[in-house]
């Protein structure tokens, strides 16, 4: 999912507070009451509505009001929605167009679209299979069945249980994750080796959400069952379910690439960029309609078999939905796999799914028996939409208006949660460390004891405002989100824990606190092109007024050397290559191929040259405090530049602009 360039580092972190839970989460929440000033009075009872009865046509009804207005507000081409519901398909619909150009419409059982990370779910089936089959044990060190090797870190080995609930510790990592050009596309034993990433945490203690670690599982089942990957998938899960227009192959056969739906960045542009091959393909690269995600949802909601074939025993799925990974009871849990969403008393579990066109939800309630898939075909669906279909679903079918104790406590105390947070699921050793500082949220406590993070809001764009319901415990003031606060043994809150249970955040330390390093960055930058238009203003003068007597400076003023000036107009350089470089990442108009490395390659030369001129730069900044006679303003200049290049040496050094060309 290409949310991972800069995206996926901010809009992770709001992703991780959108999912809300059900009322079971407040009850538990109202048990502990921690160490309350003043307990709120008792909140008055849930109010009773009315819910809807779940027809077909009422199901309809509800889709074709809020799909197209959806699609008109966020200028999406087209969508295709499957719902069942006891075993018997609800609704099955196509809306909009496959293709613009032509007005082909979405056909919900033949229109193929792209679902991103849902590709993990076959993934995970395909591993657990082989477990049944006992050939593959979740809690053995990966490295037991693979022909290359992970690298070690923290005297702890990896397992399939820790890829499995994403607490593997790998860094973040885009290079080659989307290419459009078949020919740039790797095996994934390949692909695997050219971009192992580092581990930043150790196993099994920390979420960082990680295609690479899903990708490995598949490579894993690939080598024990002795099939690739995608024929794995295609003989085991596709085939016994009936799922004739679903497939793994990047791009599509020829006999399927007839039904693909084109991405789109918006309703009326060409396709976005074609057909986009993810990497690797065991975390992303599935292709299906409607009809077939409705069969696989079937056999799941079936103990794991459809029409007399079985892909999963029921002890293996019930396995597979059991919690393993919370930082609290309170909050909805990364499962084998699969991730839990709650609302409104339900416990909705599944995946969502991202590439740069296409955005997809397929969720299941088990104890409902019911599915809801949707997949959408154009950019601008993303987040919004997938939150606002379900929690108004739930809402429609299942109403519930739940009725939060919330809790007083000191202002001092609940100001421990303050501060500024990034990602889990985050780059450390290569440049996109960068992208972590960009997107990096901050956690306020107001007079009143409300909490707010500048990065959750709402479908208004307001920022949420969040109170205690219990120690450490928060509650959206209006709606069902929580929020649990993460202490070390010292006490300390250092990491935040939302909705999603595959990635937290983490609280960052001083120094790479964004409010404090924007400025900074900012004065060095101003500084740096106030030398270049000093160094400007006085050429023109000599090309163009060289009738007019020279300038003559001042007793004791000194202009500045060539040392400070090729260090400004060096650094300055760099600036316009890295934007020039990440702006393009940053709005995912250019794919994260390895066509770059020999881009990253003139920016660490650049960087290399400026850092070498800053050395000038440092040192005349230095060396001018001991000319004698000169003013005060010649030396505050010369440490001013200097200042400046020295900051700008550790930046670039500190966040990875110079660094690993082929890493990111």
């Amino acid at each position: 999912m290409l949310r991972a360039v800069w995206p996926c580092l901010g809009a992770f972190l709001c992703m991780q507070f959108l999912a809300p839970p059900s009322r079971a989460q407040s009850t538990a929440a109202k048990k502990d009451t921690g160490t309350a000033v003043n307990a709120a009075k008792p909140a008055a009872p849930a109010a009773t509505l009315s819910a809807h009865a779940m027809t077909g046509a009422d199901v309809e009804a509800f889709f074709d009001g809020i799909v197209p207005l959806q699609m008109e507000r966020s200028d999406v081409a087209g969508a295709t929605v499957m719902v069942m519901k006891d075993g018997q398909v609800l609704l099955k619909k196509g809306y909009g167009f496959a293709d613009v150009k032509s007005k082909k419409p979405v056909d919900p059982d033949a229109t193929i679209f792209r679902l991103a990370s849902i590709s993990k779910l076959f993934t995970w089936t395909s591993v657990m299979q082989l477990v049944e089959q006992g050939r593959l044990d979740l809690d053995t060190d990966v490295n037991r069945y693979l022909d290359f090797q992970i690298a070690p870190a923290f005297g702890k080995p990896i397992t399939l249980r820790n890829l499995m609930t994403h607490t593997g510790g790998f860094e973040d990592e885009i290079r080659d994750i989307i290419v459009t050009e078949p020919k740039l596309g790797l095996p994934l034993r390949d692909f695997l080796i050219q971009n192992q990433p580092r581990r930043i945490f150790p196993p099994g203690e920390i979420p960082g959400y990680s295609n690479y670690g899903v990708g490995l599982a598949g490579y894993i089942a690939q080598r024990v069952s002795g099939q690739p990957f995608e024929q794995y998938v295609a003989q085991h899960i596709f085939q016994p379910l009936g799922m004739t227009h679903s497939s793994f192959e990047e791009p599509l056969s020829a006999e399927l690439s007839p039904f693909a739906s084109d991405g789109y960045r918006n309703s009326t542009e060409k396709p976005a960029l074609g057909f986009e091959i993810f990497n690797p393909a065991p975390a992303g690269g599935i292709s299906s309609t409607g009809h077939d995600m409705g069969r696989f949802a079937q056999a799941l909601l079936n103990g794991g078999e459809l029409d007399g074939h079985r892909i999963l025993k029921p002890e293996t799925l019930a396995a597979m939905w059991t919690r393993q990974f919370a930082a609290s009871e309170a909050l909805p849990a990364m499962c084998m796999g699969f991730y839990q969403t709650w609302r409104n008393g339900l416990h909705f579990i599944g995946h969502d799914g991202d590439l740069i066109a296409f955005h997809s939800m397929f969720l299941l309630e088990p104890t409902e028996k019911l599915a809801i898939f949707i997949s959408y075909n154009s950019a601008g669906s993303a987040n919004k939409s997938r939150g606002e279909l379900l929690n108004s679903f739930a809402d429609r079918y299942y109403p519930f208006t739940p009725a939060p104790q919330f809790q007083t406590y000191s202002v001092e105390e609940l100001r421990a949660i303050s501060g500024a947070y990034q990602s889990t699921r985050r780059s450390e050793s290569n440049i996109l460390k960068l992208g972590g500082l960009m997107e990096q949220g901050h956690a306020t406590i107001d007079k009143d004891g409300v909490l707010t993070l500048d990065y959750s809001k709402d479908l208004r764009g307001h920022v949420r405002k969040w109170k205690p319901i219990g120690k450490d415990l928060w509650q959206v003031d209006g709606d069902q989100q929580e929020l649990f606060a993460i202490r070390d043994d010292s006490g300390r809150v250092v990491r935040l824990a939302g909705t999603f249970g595959g990635g937290q955040s983490e609280r960052i330390p001083w120094y790479e606190n964004a409010a404090l390093i924007g400025p900074v960055f900012g004065t060095s930058v101003a500084i740096l092109l106030l030398v270049a238009a000093a160094t400007f203003v006085r050429l023109g003068r000599k090309l163009f007024f060289s009738k007019r007597p020279p300038l003559r400076a001042q007793p004791g003023t000194v202009w500045l050397t060539p040392g400070p000036r090729l260090a400004a107009f060096a650094w300055l350089i760099v600036m316009i290559v890295a934007a020039s470089i990440l702006g393009p990442l940053a709005n995912e108009s250019v794919p994260p191929t390895r066509s770059l490395d020999k881009i990253f390659v003139l920016l660490n030369s650049l960087t290399a040259l400026a850092i070498f001129f800053s050395l000038f730069s440092i040192g005349s900044g230095l060396f001018i405090w001991r000319r004698p006679g000169l003013r005060f303003i010649t030396r505050a200049k010369f440490s001013f530049v200097a200042a400046a290049c020295l900051f700008l040496t550790w930046f670039c050094i500190h966040w990875h602009i110079l660094g690993p060309a082929h890493r990111f």
